[in-house]
């Protein structure tokens, strides 16, 4: 098994101090710019008791992204958001405790270029990426380039990944391994992906990184059964459906309660188990 520990930066040491303590993770998901208040939410998510936060930075092709996704990064675009316009928001707000970790297309990142914009991030308060449509065997020049910055560069798996690119995703990721649960793009779904159990105990195989599991998870029970066998989830199209349909901070910080209690409850009850 391969131990990032001695690599671990500021995102994946907070992330493993928490779930070292047996607290299920929680990230939310925010499209960057999608209101004229929009860091409003960042602060609703950490009250909530998000453990890290997403920011989206928008791209006009997200080939991943449902429709949900795509309609808030339409919205965002249209009200005149850039990446340079969402990270000066960013790098205006107090520390919320919480590490914030930007996501985009690998396009956003060419635009400036990995080096000028991993420091931008940086500048910024953010402590980690994820892009999406990069594969870990096209990533050397991004890898090198974030590590260079101070920037956790997070990889995807899925559950087609074989197994020796799964490990070298597990080795090579930092912050965490996202677990995509299933094949296809974001959105809500009406149960948690069969496939989200095997990929995660796969992924486990090959590193002790922690791993959240993202893509289709929507409420509280899909919340606590994907804490059975991931680290945490990140919920991203929950999230944006209902700000798209009006929802302001209070009512999303009222919402993510509801999954940081489900994640709560399982751990509780997964500790009175072990006393038993």
């Amino acid at each position: 098994m391969t131990s990032p520990i001695l690599a671990a930066g500021a995102v994946e040491r907070h992330l493993r101090a928490r779930r070292d303590t047996g607290r299920g993770l929680l990230m939310p998901y925010v499209t960057g710019g999608i209101t004229p208040g929009w860091t409003d939410y960042l602060r609703a998510f950490a009250e909530a008791g998000a453990d890290a936060i997403e920011v989206g930075l928008p791209f006009s092709d997200p080939t991943l992204d449902g429709v949900t996704i795509q309609q808030a990064g339409d919205m965002a675009l249209a009200r005149g958001a850039s990446t340079r316009r969402i990270l000066a928001d960013l790098s205006g707000l107090p520390d919320l405790g919480v590490p914030l970790v930007v996501s985009t297309y690998y396009n956003v990142v060419l635009h400036d270029g990995p080096d000028t914009f991993c420091d931008a991030l940086r500048r910024a308060g953010v402590g980690g990426l994820i892009v999406p449509d990069l594969p870990v065997h096209e990533a050397d020049e991004l890898t090198d380039v974030a590590a260079a910055t101070g920037i956790e560069l997070v990889l995807l798996a899925s559950p087609a990944t074989p197994q020796p690119r799964l490990a070298e995703i597990g080795g090579r990721s930092r912050g965490f391994v996202y677990a995509v649960s299933l094949m296809g793009t974001t959105g809500e779904r009406a149960a948690l992906a069969a496939s989200a159990a095997e990929l995660t105990e796969r992924i486990r195989r090959v590193t002790d990184r922690p791993v959240l599991l993202g893509f289709g998870i929507s409420t509280p029970d899909q919340a606590r059964e994907a804490r059975r066998h991931a680290d945490g989830v990140v919920v991203g199209a929950a999230v944006m459906r209902r700000v798209l349909d009006g929802a302001g901070p209070n009512d999303l910080r009222a919402f993510l309660a509801t999954l940081r209690q489900a994640l709560d409850h399982d751990d509780f009850r997964r500790r009175a188990l072990d006393q038993e």
